[in-house]
């Protein structure tokens, strides 16, 4: 069963059509990736389901439930996290204290802390409990983003380009994590550019171009799409 549902998502920016009647579904425990090159409308989609824009035409259910135009703590509440291509970090906090933030959403302050606490050893965050966010390597940011997801008790996870900037071997922690935590249930949507990790992690692939969906399917019907190729991925993968 799908646990989302995206029916003819449209947003406009002017004269620009950013993301043009989009449709994808999610199902429960699956790991779908969305690829397409710079400027394809990936994260505007992000930000349309996650009610960080509205949309101009279109739906998105969650669980069965209409959440479109819902604001962004409503869709968190119901259970639905997003990360950020930008890694946002609270200057102001500790790596703990940012966690714990996050938590309260469901928690009570003592509660929460304990949360935070157990999370950040999920993650490999543990020894870095009391450092500021800014002191962090780019790594440890991205795990400290996906730490604030699952600190809302999330049932699904939009992370977008949770591995960009890494090299293979450091995306390979926060894919371990990912697989872990798709074990317990957790689905997850992810926007990357890092082929050679999409290509392994994801159960399924949509690709988008110009705001609209030119592709779907499994990594294997994706690479021998010779119009993805030729759009996307020229000899990225044949290296």
């Amino acid at each position: 069963m799908a646990i989302l549902e995206v029916k003819g998502l449209t947003r406009r920016f002017g004269g620009l059509v950013a993301v043009n009647n989009f449709d994808f579904s999610v199902e429960q425990g699956e790991i779908l990736a969305v690829i397409g090159p710079n400027g394809a409308g990936k994260s505007t989609a992000f930000g349309l389901v996650s009610g960080f824009l509205k949309p101009d035409a279109g739906r998105v259910n969650f669980e069965g439930r209409d959440i479109t135009g819902l604001a962004p703590h409503r869709i968190v509440e119901r259970g639905l996290a997003r990360s950020f291509q930008i890694v946002e970090i609270f200057a102001d906090m500790t790596v703990v204290d940012a966690v714990t933030a996050a938590a309260l959403l469901r928690l009570p302050l003592r509660q929460a802390v304990d949360r935070a606490n157990e999370i950040l050893v999920r993650v490999g965050l543990a020894s870095k409990h009391d450092e500021n966010p800014g002191n962090l390597s780019l790594q440890d940011r991205k795990l400290l983003e996906l730490a604030k997801c699952l600190a809302t008790d999330p049932k699904l996870i939009l992370l977008d380009e949770v591995m960009a900037g890494l090299t293979l071997a450091e995306a390979e922690v926060p894919v371990g994590i990912i697989r872990e935590l798709r074990a317990t249930g957790i689905t997850f949507v992810l926007v990357e550019h890092v082929m050679p990790i999409v290509m392994k992690t994801a159960d399924r692939i949509v690709v988008l171009n110009f705001g609209e969906k030119v592709a779907e399917g499994t990594p294997a019907e994706i690479v021998a799409n010779q119009a993805v190729r030729d759009a996307y991925f020229g000899e990225e993968l044949d290296a």
